[in-house]
């Protein structure tokens, strides 16, 4: 129960950082509400419409980036499982994830929550 405690703090940490951005053309939460991007259920960003312009996929691939290593980090920090994590955070995002935007289904479609 005390490492899902610090578990959770971990994850409300990340879920700070994530919201100082780094200067992007194009920024996480103008991506979401153009339905653009999406949260799916694996804690990982990605572009809703396989043909994502290359500016899209440069912010998919950089957000994710620093969400793997982070994620990395609370596995170790916590002994459990970097996908144990993953998945927890993919949890959390899609239920933080706005009205309007899209999450990803287990099912891997994805829909307008």
């Amino acid at each position: 129960m005390e490492q899902l405690k610090q578990l959770l703090a971990a994850f409300i940490f990340f879920f700070a950082v994530l919201t100082i951005q780094p200067a992007y053309a194009l920024s996480i939460d103008e991506a979401k509400a153009q339905g653009l991007v999406g949260e799916t259920t694996t804690g990982y960003l990605a572009a809703v419409k396989q043909d994502a312009s290359l500016e899209v996929a440069t912010l998919v691939k950089e957000i994710n980036n620093q969400r793997r290593r982070e994620y990395a980090q609370i596995a170790q920090k916590n002994r459990t499982a970097v996908a144990a994590v993953e998945k927890l955070a993919g949890e959390k995002a899609i239920q933080r994830s706005p009205a309007g935007t899209f999450v990803q289904k287990p099912d891997g479609s994805w829909v307008k929550k």
